[in-house]
C-alpha cells in the first residue's frame, strides 16, 4: 500500500520532508560543485593528411615497395606510438610537469590515449579492396589548446617523416640487394668462363667446335693420303716403263728423278698419317670431354640467364629509387594543418554544476518518496475513505501544544534528550567514584 496517489499527496510529501529535500539538496550542490571544479578542460586538435598517388604509374614504373598503404600505415603508427617516441615528445613540450608524481609509464600510458590515429580508405576500384588510404587524421586531446595543437602537429610530422624514411629505405634495401646478386653472378660468370678456357685450352678445344673440325680434317687426310697412294704408285709404274735400251746416262737420270719424287710423295705421306694418327689418338676421349663440355655450357647458360634477370630487376629497382629520392612515388601532404583549439569538447564546469543540482533534486524527492514508502501512515481523511472505503465523520488535526512540532521543535526535543543522557553518565560516573 503507497502513500502517493495524487498530486495532493505527493505536494503533502513535499511539505513533510521539506527540511530532508533541502539538506539533501544543498550537500548534492555542493558535492556537485567540488566535482565540476576537479573537472580539467579537454582540448582537442586535429591534423588530416592526404595520401596522394604516385605521379608516375605503376604501369610504367612499378614501386618497389610492397604492402598496402594500410598496413603500411599500420606499422608506422606503432613506431610512433612506441615508448620512447612518446617519452621524446613528451620531454620535447615538457607534458604532464604539473604531475610530478606520474611515473614515465603513466605518463606514456596517458599520451597514448590522448592520440588517435585513423584512416580513410580510399574508393575502390571493381570488387576488390586493394587496401589502399586516402586520407589519414591525426587527433590529440590534451589540457591545453596549445599542446593538443603542438602534439597533434609533432605526431603528423613523425608520420610523414616514418613514411618517407620506410619508402625510401625498401627501394634502397631492394636496389642493393639486387645489386649485390648481380656483381655476384658476373664474378660466378667470370670464373666459369675462365675455367672452360683452361678445359678447352687443356684438350685443345681452343677453336669453337674443334671436334667437328678434327674429324673434318681426319676426312681430308684420309683423301689426301689416297691421293698420295695413287701418285705413288704411278710413280712406281712410270719406273717401270723406263725404256732401258736408252743410254746409260737418260736412264739413270729418269731412274733419280722417279726414285726423288717417290721419295717426296712417300715423306708427305707418313707426315699425313701421323697427323692423321694424332687426331685419331685425340678423338678417342672425346665423349667424356664432350659430356664435360656440355656441363659447362650448360651451367654458363644457367648463370646468364639468372643474370638477365636480376639485371632486369635491378633496372626496375634503381627506377623505383628515382621515383622514391625524386618524390615521384605515393607521398603524404598535409591537407589540413593543426590548429590551436578555440574551445573545449568537454562540458563546461557551470553546465556540470547545473546538472548536479538537477539530480540533486531527484535524489532528495526520491528518498523523501522512499521514506513514504517505508512508513505508509495515513495522514488525511482522503487517504483513510480512500484506503478503507469509509468516509470518516471527523478529522481532528495534530495540535503542538508543547512548542515541539516541526524541524525547531524536533530540533530542541533531542538537545534535551542529549543534556539528560549526559547527566545520567556524569551521575554514573559519581557512584562509581
Amino acid at each position: 500500500m503507497g502513500p502517493i496517489y495524487t498530486l495532493a499527496d505527493f505536494l503533502d510529501m513535499l511539505r513533510r520532508r521539506a527540511g530532508l529535500i533541502l539538506f539533501v539538496f544543498l550537500l548534492g550542490c555542493v558535492a556537485s560543485v567540488f566535482f565540476a571544479l576537479s573537472q580539467q578542460h579537454v582540448y582537442s586538435s586535429s591534423e588530416v593528411i592526404q595520401v596522394e598517388q604516385p605521379i608516375v604509374k605503376d604501369d610504367l614504373a612499378p614501386s618497389t615497395v610492397d604492402g598496402s598503404s594500410a598496413r603500411r600505415l599500420q606499422l608506422i603508427e606503432q613506431q610512433v606510438m612506441a615508448r620512447n617516441s612518446l617519452l621524446e615528445v613528451i620531454d620535447k613540450f615538457g607534458l604532464y610537469k604539473n604531475m610530478p608524481g606520474l611515473m614515465q609509464i603513466e605518463k606514456v600510458s596517458r599520451l597514448r590515449g590522448a592520440i588517435s590515429i585513423t584512416g580513410m580508405a580510399a574508393v575502390r576500384e571493381g570488387f576488390a579492396d586493394d587496401g589502399a588510404i586516402s586520407v589519414i587524421t591525426i587527433t590529440a586531446n590534451m589540457d591545453s589548446p596549445e599542446n593538443a595543437q603542438a602534439v597533434a602537429h609533432e605526431i603528423a610530422d613523425r608520420t610523414r617523416l616514418l613514411a618517407a624514411e620506410q619508402r625510401e629505405e625498401s627501394t634502397r634495401e631492394t636496389l642493393d640487394f639486387f645489386e649485390q646478386q648481380e656483381d655476384k653472378l658476373i664474378v660466378e660468370l667470370a670464373a666459369l668462363e675462365a675455367e672452360l678456357t683452361a678445359f678447352r685450352k687443356a684438350n685443345d678445344l681452343s677453336i669453337e667446335g674443334s671436334l667437328e673440325f678434327r674429324r673434318d680434317e681426319i676426312g681430308n687426310l684420309n683423301a689426301s693420303l689416297l691421293e698420295l697412294d695413287r701418285e705413288i704408285i704411278s710413280t712406281q709404274l712410270a719406273r717401270t716403263r723406263i725404256d732401258r735400251t736408252a743410254r746409260a746416262e737418260t736412264v739413270a737420270r729418269q731412274e733419280r728423278e722417279i726414285e726423288a719424287q717417290l721419295s717426296s710423295l712417300t715423306t708427305q705421306r707418313r707426315l699425313l698419317d701421323q697427323r692423321r694418327t694424332a687426331l685419331s689418338k685425340s678423338l678417342e676421349t672425346s665423349p667424356e670431354v664432350e659430356l664435360e663440355l656440355a656441363q659447362y655450357t650448360r651451367r654458363i647458360s644457367q648463370i646468364q640467364g639468372q643474370l638477365d634477370v636480376v639485371s632486369t630487376r635491378r633496372s626496375e629497382a634503381e627506377v623505383g629509387f628515382s621515383l622514391e629520392a625524386g618524390a615521384r612515388s605515393e607521398r603524404m601532404i598535409t591537407l589540413e594543418e593543426a590548429q590551436v583549439p578555440e574551445a573545449a569538447i568537454t562540458r563546461s564546469r557551470k553546465t556540470l554544476a547545473m546538472v548536479g543540482a538537477v539530480a540533486s533534486v531527484m535524489v532528495a524527492v526520491g528518498i523523501a518518496f522512499l521514506l513514504e514508502l517505508l512508513n505508509p501512515v495515513v495522514r488525511s481523511a482522503r487517504q483513510m475513505e480512500r484506503e478503507t472505503g469509509l468516509r470518516p465523520v471527523v478529522s481532528i488535526p495534530m495540535v503542538d501544544t508543547d512548542g515541539r512540532g516541526g524541524f525547531k521543535g524536533r530540533w530542541q526535543s533531542r538537545r534535551e534528550a542529549g543534556q539528560r543522557g549526559r547527566a545520567a553518565r556524569q551521575a554514573r560516573k559519581l557512584r562509581q567514584g
